[in-house]
This record gives C-alpha cells, structure tokens and sequence, in this order.
C-alpha cells in the first residue's frame, strides 16, 4: 500500500473513554476519519464502573472544547460547570452522547489483540514507515477481524490492570486464592449487597493515594450509620505518616480533591480507622474465615475480614508488543514525558506542558494519551488527556505548528489524585488542614485563549 492509499485510512483510537472519545472529536474537526474500538458495551465503559465515585473536577473541568462543538447541534447543554458529576453523571450526561454522535465511527464489544505494521514485525526495517498499521480485534460476538489504520491513538487507560498488594510489585503470596475477600476497586456501599460486605466488619485498606482517601471516608461513613456499627478500617501505608500523607488540603487547588484526603484524615482521628505504617505486604494468610496480612519484615496484623487494594495501575501493554515504543525503564511512559511525571521527583508540583513531542516513539504515528501515558505515574488529569489529543492530533494532520503549541499549566500538587467524595456534591472550599504546596486556587490557561480551573479525574 503506497502512502497517498495509506493517508486515506482511518486513525484508530483504542478507547471509548473521556480521552478517546475527544480524540475522535479533534479528529472529526480536522477532517480526518477516526475508527474508536470501545471493548466494553457502552461508552465509558471504565468510567461505568465507579459511577458512584465523585470527581474531584467540576463540570466545567471535564469536557473537551472539539467535543463540545460537536454535541451543540445536537441540542446537548452543558452541565452547571460549578458542579461536581459522578463517574456515572460523566457517562451519561457527556460520554455517551458523545458517543452517539459518532454514531458508526465507534464500535463497542471490539477489544484490541494486537497492533503492528502491515507485513512488518517490530524486527524488519525495510519499508517499515510506508506501511499502514494493521489492527487485530476479538468481538463480543466471537468474530476475529483485521482493520488497518493511519496512525494509532491508544486511549485505552490503566483500569483493567490494577496493581496487586505485593509491596514488591508483586502479587503478594496467597493474594490470589484470597480473591474472594480482596477487592481492588473503591466498594460502592450504596448497593446492599456491598454494605453487608463491610458493614460491621474489620476492612484494611491498602493505598495511600485519593482512591484509599475515599475508600476510608466511605467506611468512616457507614461506621456512624445505624447499619453500620462495628464497622472499622486498618489502613496499610507502605510509608510513614507526614505532613504530605492527607495531600495538599486547604491549599489544594482543586478543593474537593483536598477536602478528600481531610476527609480521610478524619476517619483517622475519630478512630474509625487504624494507620499501620512501615508495613509492606508480604503475604495474605487465611485464618479461618478471616485474613491475616503479613508484613516482609514478618510483622502480622490482626485478622481482618476484607481487603481493599487501591495500590494504583499499571498499562497493559502486550498488545503494543510488535510496535517499537520508546518507554521508560521505571514507569513504562513515554521517554520524554517520564522525568515531567515521575512521582520520585514530582510528589508535589506541577506538571510541565506537554503535547506531541513528549508522548511520540520511535515507531511513527502511534501514540500513547490519557491515563496510559502515563504508565504507572499515580494520577492523571482529564485536561491533560484532552490537551494530549488535540496536539497528536494537529501532528497527524500535518499542523506541526500546533501540535507543539502546547500551554498546559496543571494545580500545584497537580502529580497526585483520583477520585473525590461521592455523598458531597458541593465540596466546602474553605476546609482547614495541612498543604505542601499551593497557595490561594488560581485559574490555568489553556491554549492562547481558554481560561478555567483545572481539572481532574
């Protein structure tokens, strides 16, 4: 296939989420066909899974510009961009609209199996560049097929690949016949058969990142409900507490990610939950009908009935194995965005503008955006996705000028997050607690003419 035939290919975008879905928003604006595999069954299928979580962001933080031009024919109006959606408010109200709009451009139930270039494993040089790239797909049906594409946007995220509670990032010894009671996901506690699961139970927590933050002032919560006495969390922290541990509080610029970790501090001083710190899991023992979790310097807690893993995600990347990726040794993202994002130099600060020169590899015209550019980084913001996007995507139509006009400044404690409180819609701003960083919230600029808090996700 020469290269004019291969310009009129479609650019597949892997991923119906927030990320994805806005690639094929930019690529619709520019002209360009966009081919989205979605493979779950609806748009934002991950997102889907903790609809019950709060963001952090606002609604004036979660959508992007491309897709909003796209929606306003439609009559779509944008939610109170004051307010603070639920995962399963963002589906609903945004993705899947979205979504809709496309119309036939995004295929659901289609996971993808592979990506390479056309006759070319990642081995052969000869005449790799001039080949299209061939994508290999398993549909929900049982079909196989084939689709070659111009470039790949690879929007697929980290939610499938959770990390285990092995501290060695490994999955700890007996963790995986103890799946019955561990559970890697924030336990939605509106569901009765989930509030029975913890409610007057003893539940450890693994984590020290937003996602453990929420889980704790979730347990905190049902422990002072009348359903829930007894109810009581044993928070594992690999580290030691500080003055960072409950992040940026009143300082944060995005205030209900602040009020999140005060929340969780909370839970700790009124004593619904214990801190074990210095503590690296080892094992997960059974002890009857309880866990008992072990620590590599053989420490061993007190038996527990459940177990929360929110250790934070790693990229599946085995079905980018034929393609030739330039990816950090430590955090598996791209080479030049790593040091902008690696949380052993970035645990407070901002992260520095990027686009399409930080997130290209040496395998031309794939690209890695959203949440899995980041590899195993802790948190990703969603204005960050959709700036990614709208630079890869001026770079594959040939706008070199403004793929690289990127201006993207993120909050102070920016490199840190997850997801906000989901019974307080309307965050107090003005909480008091402990901060690293930032000073008074302040506006960011995006682009040359946009202007909004930041975002996150």
């Amino acid at each position: 296939m020469n290269t004019t035939a291969t310009d009129q290919l479609p650019v597949v975008v892997i991923g119906a989420g927030p990320t994805g879905l806005a690639a094929a928003a930019h690529l619709v604006e520019r002209g360009l066909e966009p081919l989205v595999l979605e493979a779950g069954p609806a748009a934002g299928a991950a997102v889907r899974e903790w609809a019950h979580v709060r963001l952090f962001s606002t609604w004036g933080e979660v959508t992007d510009l491309a897709a909003e031009k796209l929606l306003a024919p439609t009559g779509w109006v944008k939610p109170d961009v004051k307010t603070y959606p639920s995962g399963g408010d963002w589906a609903e109200r945004y993705l899947q609209p979205l979504a809709d709009i496309l119309g036939d451009k995004v295929h659901f139930g289609a996971t993808v199996t592979g990506v390479s270039r056309s006759g070319r494993d990642r081995i052969v040089d000869a005449d790799r560049e001039a080949q299209p790239f061939v994508v290999h797909v398993a549909y929900a049906d049982g079909r196989e097929g084939r689709l070659f594409a111009r470039a790949v946007i690879d929007a697929s995220g980290t939610w499938s690949t959770p990390s285990p509670a092995g501290a060695s990032g490994l999955t700890a010894l007996g963790e995986k016949a103890a799946a019955d009671r561990v559970t890697y996901r924030v336990p939605d506690l509106r569901d009765p058969a989930v509030r029975a699961r913890y409610a007057g139970r003893r539940t450890a927590v693994i984590g020290s990142g937003a996602s453990a933050f929420t889980a704790l002032a979730a347990l905190a919560d049902l422990a002072t409900s009348e359903d829930g006495a007894g109810t009581k969390a044993v928070w594992i922290l690999r580290r030691g507490i500080s003055g960072s541990t409950f992040g940026g509080g009143s300082a944060d610029q995005l205030p209900a990610r602040g009020a999140l970790g005060l929340a969780a501090k909370a839970a700790v001083d009124e004593g619904h939950a214990d801190a074990v710190t210095g503590f690296r899991t080892e094992a997960i023992e059974r002890d009857g009908d309880r866990l008992v979790l072990v620590a590599e310097d053989g420490r061993r807690l007190d038996p527990v009935d459940e177990v929360i893993v929110l250790t934070g995600f790693r990229p599946d990347l085995s079905f980018l194995s034929e393609l030739r990726l330039g990816l950090d040794e430590r955090l598996q993202a791209p080479v030049e965005l790593a040091p902008l994002i690696d949380p052993n130099q970035h645990s407070c600060g901002t992260v520095y503008p990027h686009g399409v020169n930080e997130l290209s590899h040496p395998e031309q015209g794939v690209y890695l955006v959203g949440m899995k550019s980041y590899g195993r980084a802790p948190t990703f913001l969603a204005l960050t996705g959709y700036e990614q996007v709208r630079s890869v995507v001026a770079a594959i139509a040939g706008d070199r000028e403004s793929a690289e006009r990127v201006e993207l400044v993120l909050p102070e404690t920016g490199v840190c997050g997850g997801a906000g409180l989901f019974d307080q819609p309307d965050t107090e701003q003005s909480a008091d607690g402990g901060g690293c960083c930032a000073p008074t919230p302040a506006l960011i600029q995006l682009g040359t003419t946009t202007s909004a808090p930041s975002c996150g996700s």
